[in-house]
């Protein structure tokens, strides 16, 4: 009798892995998309709050509300990492993620800031506030949700010669025309060494244009009409070579599906098997 209770009472834990494992670490249910609009709902009214709470005027009126919202947020996100923990079968795979990482990184400023280490000496107020900016850490798991990150992610490692190529022409270029604006512009505020007239280079030919830095000679500004040419030409480059990957990926779909060994995500609606580490789905 008693081993029958046993058994009813691992299946009943087994189900309640299973049935949290799904909800949370998967999107293709209702349950699981409900549960990932609701986190979305949370992560983005946090954020909202550590916003308001660096504005002094909103801070100093409401000072109650947002430390009480900070608290509903980070108790909030305690319970979620917990679960996660609890239904993950292998929780420590998940912990060392780089969703692990986020999500711990997402509730530990504030208990830090709450211990009393931090307020014995007025020197560490800076420390306070450097921690309090990690909580903007949360805005990174918005990836749980996004199932198109991963083919993104993908294309753009695909290209990553490509862009090295393009990024080490723009480090040659700005190298080169420094050099002659230095020569060029000498004497002219901004151009006075080579680093200076590289910082001008790069606001020119990535079009920003601060205007901080202008050459004055017909040379100078005939050097810089063409860096600005050069830029608008130059923006479309990155663009096309990630999407070229994509598009040469087949445009196959994935879905949101976990793998319970790896906990890497992205496997095609299809797949029976983990293509990362070849476990069963």
């Amino acid at each position: 009798m008693s081993e029958t209770k046993q058994d009813d009472s691992q299946d009943a834990d087994r189900n309640w892995r299973s049935t949290c494992y799904e909800i949370i670490f998967e999107a293709d249910t209702p349950a699981g998309k409900t549960f990932d609009v609701l986190l979305l709902i949370a992560i983005l009214l946090s954020v909202l709050s550590l916003m308001l709470e660096s504005v002094d005027s909103i801070q100093q009126k409401n000072p109650v509300l947002l430390r009480s919202a900070e608290w509903f947020f980070t108790i909030l996100f305690t319970i979620e990492y917990s679960l996660r923990i609890a239904c993950a079968p292998r929780p420590l795979r998940y912990i060392f993620s780089f969703y692990g990482v986020v999500d711990l990184l997402a509730i530990l400023p504030t208990y830090l800031v709450a211990l009393p280490i931090f307020h014995e000496r007025a020197q560490g107020l800076s420390v306070i506030r450097a921690l309090r900016l990690l909580r903007a850490f949360r805005i990174f798991k918005l990836a749980h949700m996004l199932s198109e990150a991963k083919s993104l992610r993908e294309a753009i490692w695909a290209s990553r010669a490509k862009i090295a190529v393009f990024l080490t022409f723009i480090l040659i270029s700005v190298v080169i025309v420094g050099s002659a604006m230095h020569l060029i512009e000498r004497g002219t505020p901004g151009f006075d060494s080579i680093p200076e007239s590289m910082y001008w280079a790069i606001v020119t030919m990535t079009t920003v244009g601060y205007g901080d830095i202008s050459p004055v000679t017909p040379a100078g500004k005939t050097m810089a009409a063409c860096m600005m040419m050069l830029g608008y030409c130059m923006i479309i480059v990155p663009t096309g070579i990630v999407s070229a990957e994509i598009a040469s990926a087949g445009g196959k779909m994935v879905t949101t599906r976990t793998c319970p060994n790896c906990m890497s995500e992205g496997h095609d609606q299809d797949a029976q098997y983990c293509k990362y580490c070849s476990e069963e789905l």
